[in-house]
């Protein structure tokens, strides 16, 4: 079968180069968004007298059937198709005639394909903020539930100080909306119409740019036509924030899988999003966050995978290029599903507080506020520092916890020790006299969730 673009060569390629050059396998998805930028294309063109007006309108009703045939189910895209845009093409010359063929007026394949894309990654990225609003907010209603909750805070992974289960949560409540605000201030590079440019040079015919832009809800124009159809920096940072949204996941998942385990305890995990073992009927295995873990790699395979495939072409388009779709697609996806599985497993996710507590009152998580009491009698905070390390030294070493030291004990390390010592080692108070703004206090934690729901 010829090909639309025959004319230079006959048209007629081989099955197996069909096959490989096809794009319509994945690039069908963008349908409406190529359906939307041809009916601005043909508005453009009427309005310029470029074509005529009722020419432009029966390109633009047409399009409109299109478009609801495909979604209504009763037009099928063919898988023979070499990709979507001709087929749109193909079926509106067939519907309509001579009139459809004056559609590609003014434009190529090239700034077509680069303007669907935008089109499509703009409706996607609203998608995506919304589905990281939803476990914002579940992330708030469970810190909400939790407020009161002392556990073990950790770095290098040893038990450091006391904090609410609720401030470790909206760490990652923050993470979230970071990544909201890169997506939003990635969509201004998202949002620049490159229709107009054509192959790479521009066009004879006097189009207006601003008008077609404006229709499309864009917020700008290229400003290069050659930069046009050959940039593709706005997919890599797209790819980038989706990349960074599963490192979060990540991270979050790998907390859940030890949060999970017999060894910690802490949170139990609804049957709905774990799985049993085939041969061990005690195991309850956390596979949810384990393969958001596992396709954390998969997405930033395809950021590589793009940036690699960009780095040695020379402008403007080359065929390359139609392999950034697959790659941001696959990343979208799942992104979307990851984000799906999470909002319900944090929903339903259960926190063992008593061993949350019982995890805290061990490890002496409240040495530091043990050398804060010892500078509150006067003493720098070096020294304070070495004192209470020497008590902890000493407790270790005989069995103790810094709650059950006897005072008679302290006394020995300085006579300025009351029976107070013991009220500024309770691990609610510790957490209590935690302030500062952003801290784990509990005045502070109520604060941070009212912020984050505001901000969402």
């Amino acid at each position: 079968m010829a090909k639309m673009w025959a004319g230079r060569t006959d048209g007629v390629t081989s099955k197996i180069a069909d096959d490989f050059n096809s794009s319509i396998s994945f690039d069908s998805r963008m349908f409406r968004q190529d359906i939307k930028g041809s009916m601005a294309h043909a508005s453009m063109l009427g309005a310029c007298g470029i074509i005529e007006k009722t020419e432009a309108e029966k390109i633009i009703d047409t399009l409109g059937d299109i478009l609801a045939d495909i979604e209504s189910g009763k037009l099928e895209i063919s898988k023979d198709a070499e990709d979507i845009h001709m087929f749109i093409e193909e079926v509106l010359t067939e519907r309509i005639g001579d009139i459809g063929k004056k559609l590609h007026t003014a434009r190529s394949r090239n700034d077509q394909v680069a303007l669907d894309f935008r089109l499509y990654l703009n409706d996607e990225t609203e998608i995506i903020v919304n589905k990281l609003k939803d476990l914002i907010s579940e992330i708030a209603d469970k810190a909400e539930e939790y407020k009161t909750a002392v556990m073990p805070g950790y770095t290098h992974l040893q038990r450091a100080q006391p904090i609410t289960f609720s401030h470790h949560l909206l760490a990652y409540a923050m993470m979230f909306l970071r990544d909201i605000d890169r997506l939003t201030d990635c969509k201004k590079r998202i949002c620049v119409s490159p229709i107009g440019s054509c192959a790479l040079a521009g066009t004879t015919y006097p189009t207006d740019r601003q008008f077609e832009a404006e229709k499309l809800g864009l917020d700008s124009i290229c400003q290069n036509s050659i930069d046009g159809v050959s940039d593709r920096d706005f997919a890599v940072e797209f790819l980038s924030s989706l990349a960074q949204i599963m490192m979060h996941l990540s991270r979050f998942s790998e907390e859940i899988v030890l949060w999970s385990s017999w060894e910690f305890k802490f949170v139990e995990l609804s049957d709905a999003f774990t799985t049993g073992s085939s041969i061990m009927p005690q195991k309850k295995n956390p596979d949810m966050a384990e393969l958001v873990r596992g396709k954390t790699g998969r997405v930033y395979g395809d950021l590589i995978a793009l940036l690699t495939t960009l780095k040695g072409l020379p402008l403007a388009y080359n065929k390359d290029m139609q392999e950034d779709k697959e790659s941001v697609f696959d990343a979208l996806d799942t992104v979307k599903a990851s984000l799906d599985v999470f909002c319900g497993m944090i929903s339903e996710m259960k926190a063992n507080t008593e061993n949350m507590a019982n995890a805290a009152k061990t490890g002496f998580i409240n040495a530091t506020d043990l050398a804060d009491y010892i500078v509150g009698k006067g003493l720098p905070f070096r020294s304070a520092y070495k004192i209470s390390g020497e008590i902890v030294a000493f407790c270790i070493k005989n069995g103790f916890v810094l709650e059950t030291l006897p005072l008679e004990k302290y006394k020995e390390y300085g006579d300025f020790f009351e029976e107070s010592v013991y009220f500024a080692l309770d691990l609610k108070n510790c957490v209590k006299r935690r302030i500062s703004e952003g801290g784990t206090g509990f005045e502070s934690v109520e604060k941070q969730i009212d912020w984050v729901r505001k901000r969402i």
